[in-house]
């Protein structure tokens, strides 16, 4: 690095013109290159070797109802002298309509407001989290307050029950053959590996002693997010796994209380979540849970569930590769395409990708309106070669994206828009006006 200039009196110390000649002729630098790969481009990938399928719109339509599930959050600092304190708001909505609804309005000359609200008939949940130098009074760490903070969350009444008993129905399995034990990777007060959860121990308020040191832990602890906070760095880096991990159990909440009051509703419902469906990072346990409540539902209900993809490699993949794809096709995405063609790497002959992660399958949609989107199904295994028969009620999810196509954005669709519409939360106003708020009602 050269030297900067600030008397004014001495020049700036350029870089050396001919340097890069030393890096040029070396030969290790040249052995390294030799060894790397281009990614290919649109019109050098082969789609007739991998599985292309031609869509066709199901009639009659079997969906008569749609859930869009999105979230949104900001980090806001309420001490911004050094060292700075900071909250996060996150924001969580399931949107809900009926394709009547939207059907009527395509036939409109001029909407409506009132009908415009029926397509904007949202449950928000809100939930703040400490994640530097903020605690709750009660607890004795950062860490602590994170773990209370989101079992208090868990714990909110909704309409005569909570997340807390969804989440021991899902853990446990309650809705088929209940399972007796939870084995959580480790304790958050003694540190201990591989503890057992007794179904039976777990109290009314999601308290569950610990099998080695026998203090109450939080049921929320299998989560494992306290793995991820440093009490003095903070809980930044699990911000985006809260993010995905409740936009999941938002749909979790909703098939249960579906199965609970009209398991029937199940058959002409269509969840759409923002994003892939899968669980990352310290919360990627849930993903065989979550694989598990799937294949109870395709046994024995149904089940039209997507994920949709708005950004990252597959997206930025996908807008490349739809130039060489037909109008009214499906590329299902396998381990050799992924790895070969949008993941830097060589395909694992033994693993699927995203196995420990994804309880989905990924495919690539050019509608005939020309519209590209990236979607995971759900499966009832994790494919290294996915056929379109494992990807359940394929035909009729597309049929419905298609539907739901928005001319308002790139690719969008309806639901997906309105829910992010009404549940982000924007730099400006939204992170100054609840910074100001978090600073007038936090106690000194």
């Amino acid at each position: 690095m050269g030297y900067s200039r600030r008397t004014g009196r001495r020049p700036m110390e350029q870089a050396s013109k001919s340097a890069h000649s030393f890096v040029v002729n070396d030969p290790t630098v040249q052995s390294f290159l030799a060894r790397c790969a281009k990614r290919k481009a649109a019109h050098e990938i082969d789609l007739m070797a991998h599985k292309v399928v031609a869509y066709q719109p199901v009639v009659p339509n079997p969906i008569r109802h749609i859930v869009a599930i999105d979230s949104g959050f900001t980090e806001v600092a309420v001490e911004k002298q050094f060292p700075s304190s900071s909250l996060a708001y996150f924001q969580f909505g399931a949107l809900t309509f009926s394709i009547a609804d939207l059907e009527g309005l395509e036939r409109t000359p001029f909407i409506d407001p009132d009908d415009m609200s029926k397509l904007k008939q949202i449950e928000r949940l809100k939930l703040v989290l400490p994640i530097r130098n903020v605690s709750l009074a009660d607890q004795s760490s950062l860490t602590n307050s994170v773990r209370a903070a989101l079992q208090e969350f868990f714990q909110q009444d909704r309409d005569g029950t909570s997340l807390l008993e969804t989440l021991r129905w899902f853990l446990y399995e309650e809705y088929s053959i209940p399972r007796s034990v939870y084995e959580l990777a480790n304790c958050p007060e003694c540190r201990e590996s591989k503890i057992i959860l007794e179904r039976a121990d777990v109290t009314k308020d999601g308290l569950v002693p610990c099998s080695r040191c026998h203090k109450p832990l939080y049921l929320i602890d299998v989560f494992r997010l306290h793995e991820a906070i440093d009490d003095d760095v903070g809980a930044g880096g699990i911000l985006g796994y809260v993010t995905t991990l409740l936009e999941q159990f938002v749909m979790v909440h909703f098939l249960r209380l579906v199965l609970t009051y009209r398991p029937s509703l199940l058959r002409e419902l269509l969840i759409i979540k923002d994003g892939p469906l899968a669980f990352f990072g310290q919360t990627a346990n849930m993903y065989a849970k979550m694989r598990a409540l799937v294949n109870y539902l395709f046994t024995n209900h149904d089940l039209y569930m997507a994920g949709l993809e708005k950004s990252g490699s597959f997206v930025d993949h996908a807008k490349e590769v739809s130039t060489v794809m037909k109008d009214g096709s499906a590329l299902i995405l396998d381990n050799d395409y992924i790895y070969k063609y949008i993941i830097p790497g060589k395909a694992d002959p033994d693993n699927a990708y995203g196995r420990t992660t994804y309880y989905s399958a990924k495919l690539i949609f050019r509608s005939f309106e020309g519209g590209v989107y990236v979607i995971t199904i759900p499966t009832r295994e994790a494919c290294m070669a996915p056929q379109p028969s494992d990807l359940h009620n394929l035909g009729a999810i597309l049929t419905n994206i298609e539907k739901l196509r928005c001319d308002m954005y790139d690719d969008a669709l309806i639901p997906v828009a309105l829910v992010n519409k009404l549940v982000s939360l924007a730099n400006h106003p939204s992170a100054k006006i609840l910074q100001r708020f978090a600073v007038e009602s936090m106690s000194q």
